[in-house]
Order: C-alpha cells, then sequence, then structure tokens
C-alpha cells in the first residue's frame, strides 16, 4: 500500500491486524506510526491496551505474546515496536504474523533498511496485514514535496522559494516538514511563501545562497559571483565549501547533459534534468555559455576542490574561504 492509502483507511477507522513499516526514509515511518499511537485508541484506553517497545531492548517472544493478549475494556490493543531495525531475530515473529490476533495492532517501525522480502515474516505480512517501503526521495523530487505539503495545509510556494529550500535544508523530510510548519506559523502576511518569508523565519540569505551562486555563474557575473562566494567565507557555518561543491557540482553537470540532449524541448529538458519548468530557460542560457569541454574542466575543477576540503593536496595554512575564492576564480577563467 501506498502512504496516503494507508492514511486514509487509518483516518477512517480501518485497520490491520499487523503494519510492517520498513524503508530509508523514516518521516513516513514516523507520520503512520505516530498517528496509530496517538489516535487508535482514548487515552483512557491506552492505560491497559497500548504498548511501545524499542528494538534494542526488546525480544520478539515477548512481543508475539504480548500481541495475542486481548484487550481490556477496549475493541483494540496497541503494540508499536520502534527501531524494530535493532530487534534481534525479527524473523521470531513470522509464526504469529501468519496468525495474527484480529484484536491487535502490531507495528513494527523498521527503519533506514528493509526486511529481506523472501522471508517468511514478509510474506505473512504481505498476506494478513500491510507492507509498506518508505522510499527516499531524491533533491530533485524535494521542491514539489514541500509544493504538496504546503498545498496539503491551503498555503502554496514560489518555485524559488521551494528551491532555496532544498538547497539549505536537503532531502531530510522531517527536518523540512518541522521548518515548514514553522513557516506557516510564522508566515501571516500571505498564503504563499517567497524567499523574503525564509529569509526572516529560518534565517537562510534570500540573495547570498548556492542557488544564488549558480544563477551568478551561469550568467557569468564574477561582480556577483564574488560577493557571494565572498559572503559565504565570513559565514562558513551556513555556507561550508562542502555544501558549495556539491550544489555546484550538480549544476554544472546538468549544463554539461543538456549539450548532449537530442531533443531540447522546455518539456523533455526539465524531465531529463529534473529542473522545475520554471527554471528550464535559465538552465539553456547557462549551457550555451559554457561549451561542453569547458563544463568538463569546470567538474574537474570541482572534484580538485572537494578533495581540498578534505586536506588532500591543500596547503595546511589555506582557509576554506580562500579555497572556495580560488575554485570560483578557476571556474570562471
Amino acid at each position: 500500500m501506498e502512504f496516503g492509502d494507508i492514511l486514509h483507511d487509518l483516518k477512517k477507522g480501518i485497520y490491520y491486524p499487523i503494519y510492517l513499516l520498513q524503508g530509508e526514509e523514516p518521516y513516513y515511518i514516523d507520520v503512520i506510526s505516530d498517528y496509530i499511537e496517538k489516535n487508535v485508541l482514548t487515552e483512557a484506553e491506552k492505560a491497559f491496551n497500548q504498548t511501545v517497545f524499542y528494538g534494542k531492548d526488546s525480544d520478539p517472544v515477548k512481543i508475539a505474546e504480548g500481541s495475542m493478549r486481548f484487550p481490556m475494556m477496549a475493541q483494540k490493543q496497541v503494540i508499536i515496536v520502534k527501531e524494530a531495525q535493532s530487534l534481534s531475530k525479527i524473523e521470531t515473529l513470522a509464526p504469529y504474523a501468519e496468525k495474527p490476533l484480529g484484536s491487535t495492532i502490531l507495528v513494527l517501525a523498521y527503519k533506514y533498511k528493509t526486511v529481506d522480502a523472501r522471508s517468511k515474516l514478509v510474506k505473512a505480512i504481505k498476506k494478513n496485514g500491510v507492507v509498506f517501503t518508505s522510499e527516499k526521495l531524491y533533491e530533485n523530487k524535494i521542491p514539489a514535496w514541500i509544493d504538496t505539503y504546503l498545498k496539503d495545509q491551503d498555503y502554496s510556494i514560489t518555485p524559488q522559494a521551494a528551491q532555496l529550500l532544498t538547497a539549505f535544508l536537503g532531502t531530510d523530510l522531517s527536518k523540512i516538514a518541522n521548518e515548514l510548519n514553522k513557516l506557516v506559523i510564522a508566515v501571516k502576511d500571505s498564503n504563499r511563501i517567497t524567499p523574503g518569508h525564509i529569509e526572516k523565519n529560518i534565517g537562510v540569505s534570500k540573495d547570498y545562497n548556492v542557488l544564488e551562486l549558480q544563477n551568478a555563474l551561469g550568467q557569468k557575473d564574477v561582480l556577483k559571483a564574488n560577493k557571494i562566494i565572498n559572503y559565504f567565507g565570513a559565514n562558513p557555518s551556513l555556507n561550508p565549501i562542502q555544501k558549495t561543491v556539491a550544489g555546484l557540482y550538480f549544476y554544472f553537470s546538468k549544463l554539461f547533459t543538456y549539450h548532449f540532449l537530442k531533443d531540447k524541448s522546455e518539456r523533455s529538458v526539465a524531465a531529463e534534468l529534473r529542473v522545475h519548468p520554471f527554471f528550464v530557460r535559465e538552465y539553456v542560457a547557462a549551457a550555451k555559455r559554457y561549451s561542453p569541454t569547458k563544463l568538463y574542466e569546470i567538474i574537474g575543477i570541482l572534484r580538485e576542490y572537494d578533495m581540498k576540503s578534505k586536506g588532500y593536496n591543500a596547503p595546511a595554512m589555506v582557509s576554506e574561504a580562500d579555497l572556495q575564492k580560488e575554485m570560483i576564480y578557476k571556474i570562471l577563467h
């Protein structure tokens, strides 16, 4: 089942006797398990009918035995196993999963990896319950996720603001959701979030960030690029070189890829480069300013400074700020 389907069923009071929530992205696992923990039972029912185990400190046999207990003065009992990936011999739960008790809701929150799909446990849960695998989102999918998340709260966001948040926060959905919740509370003047709102409430500059540096380099605007990189040097904790290198690597790799696309229509470019259609024209204009040969050289420069930032072939007394300035100079010349 998909995340939305599971949550929809839960809100309608449709429950399954056993849930295996697994995968690399913990956000969806937490949302489902937290909903079950907070909403299936009343506060009075929870005292006798809700148990939380932690994988590292738990025994599958005791979990199975607890799952076979009937609820007291309630229709259901809820058993949640958090950090189930640390549970020793989780396969021991297979016999219970083959004949689960209908009045029990057993939730296995198995984060960051998956149980072998060929195992008896997974096969039994697929037959009698729900197996949900939470996939990690790639960075290019994050702006659309942000847009959808805000729409559910009757808010919207500009493409620039979504890209800015992605560049600043990365792909940690829990962290992103937390910041978006803060924005929804803080933004009073509009229900459309802009880069200005992000600068005011989160602290990332709307003018001095990796996205603006990309734009400056794409336009070969030497003055603007140097202003931004000087700002980075003055604020190293917010703008470490590794973050700059990673952002520029993905940017210039997309420009390099553009040169070899057979179909250069706007829709095709957006799909192939995995960028929002709003930004396609900027990418096309930037690609035309850099030849494939120069872009190949730039990618080499970025790899070189990634290594230098980690201490390889870098003079001992050179600061991170100086490395960033030197890197930008080489890219532009």
